[in-house]
């Protein structure tokens, strides 16, 4: 199905005075520099982080429906830098990924895709951008991941629509560029999608107790299978006592591509996955309801946000100790992404009711939380620029 997208003009805005909490640390002497998407207000911000402090830059309005938010949920920056892509969820009835210059903002082109597009990542190469279709609408049924050309004729071209599992999440591609994993949050799964070939490698298990790993895809499952699962609070509802559901929310391949971790918000812990044997390594506690994963580039720290504990947790990836456990001003702590020479962690806090989102700057040196910034309502998806 296709439809005529008109583009809602940016508003780009630069801003002098941005609400930010300086807490007591020294400010670094470079300038990072992160995009957040607030799915409320259908705005992407830019948040700058170096001598003066943390502060809001500009910002920007994505999107094609006027009277109703569009949500974006997903960022992506490619990796020169050049170019940055949005998820917008809400369409009608489809989603759309958008294409922006990094330094400008200006527009660049967009393509549509499934139902709910939400987590996106560039492959190393930056030739494409890999989207889980979360598809919250109906039945829960087996939805899928987009892979998306960026060097293609056209701005962007979808390529491929492989069927995965129900409510695909957390997407993100191995250091190869070969290899994708999502989670599949109603069906207790590890998805890995052949990137080459274009289809379901392998699937893995993660129910607590139960866990293995499976060639091809995932079986096809009717929507009474999901009876259960968090299926309206997003990660936020407490499970039942002793419950061995893992309700995966996120995927992250270490930087060596020997293992990859699945963030299980029903269990509130990690999965450990052998890629080579795909096998289990081990469980790792984490913290309440933990939902997106990054690690750092030298595969030392996992940095996890905790969605229901309102937290932060710095974890070793060696040892699987929690380090540090940090609280976050406000509640529903959403997106991770670390600075390219893993000095800082940038987090986005979706807040409560008509309370701001947040981006929350912890230094991963001295494992403590060094600046905050408001920024619109719902903060969601959220990347860094490398430098230069």
């Amino acid at each position: 199905m296709t439809r005529a997208l008109v583009f809602r003009s940016l508003r780009a805005v630069a801003l002098g005075v941005a609400t930010a909490t300086a807490l007591p640390a020294q400010n670094p002497t470079t300038t990072y520099t992160a995009l957040v998407a607030s799915e409320s207000v259908d705005r992407v911000a830019v948040v700058a982080f170096g001598p003066q402090g943390a502060r809001v830059v500009r910002q920007h309005e994505v999107g094609v429906m006027l009277a109703d938010p569009d949500g974006p949920h997903g960022v992506a920056v490619d990796p020169a830098g050049r170019f940055y892509y949005v998820t917008t969820a809400h369409g009608t009835p489809y989603g759309v990924l958008w294409k922006f210059d990094a330094r400008t903002n200006a527009y660049a082109g967009q393509v549509m895709l499934g139902n709910f597009p939400a987590t996106a990542q560039v492959s190393p190469d930056g030739s494409k951008v890999v989207v889980v279709n979360f598809n919250l609408h109906g039945d829960m049924v087996a939805s899928d991941v987009s892979v998306v050309r960026t060097d293609s004729v056209a701005p962007l071209q979808e390529i491929a629509r492989i069927t995965t599992c129900a409510m695909p999440h957390g997407s993100r591609i191995d250091r190869t560029g070969t290899r994708h994993y999502s989670a599949c949050m109603m069906d207790d799964m590890l998805v890995e999608i052949d990137l080459d070939g274009l289809q379901v490698a392998r699937h893995f298990r993660l129910t607590k107790g139960a866990e293995q790993g499976m060639p091809g895809a995932p079986p096809v499952r009717g929507a009474n299978a999901h009876a259960g699962h968090d299926m309206s609070g997003h990660g936020m509802t407490q499970p039942a006592a002793g419950s061995t559901t893992c309700s995966p929310t996120w995927a992250q391949p270490s930087p060596d591509g020997r293992t990859v971790w699945a963030a299980c918000n029903g269990t509130s812990d990690l999965v450990e996955i052998d890629v080579a044997s795909w096998t289990l390594r081990r469980r790792i506690p984490a913290g309440n309801g933990v939902y997106n994963l990054a690690v750092t580039r030298d595969g030392a720290l996992l940095v996890a946000t905790n969605k229901r504990g309102q937290s932060v947790s710095l974890i070793d990836t060696k040892s699987g100790a929690t380090l540090a456990t940090l609280p976050t001003q406000r509640r529903v702590v959403h997106g991770v992404a670390i600075t390219h020479d893993d000095r800082y962690a940038f987090i986005s806090v979706e807040g409560v009711g008509s309370e701001p989102g947040t981006v929350e700057i912890i230094d991963l040196v001295a494992r403590k939380t060094v600046a905050r910034v408001d920024v619109g309502q719902q903060a969601g998806g959220i990347d860094v620029l490398p430098p230069g």
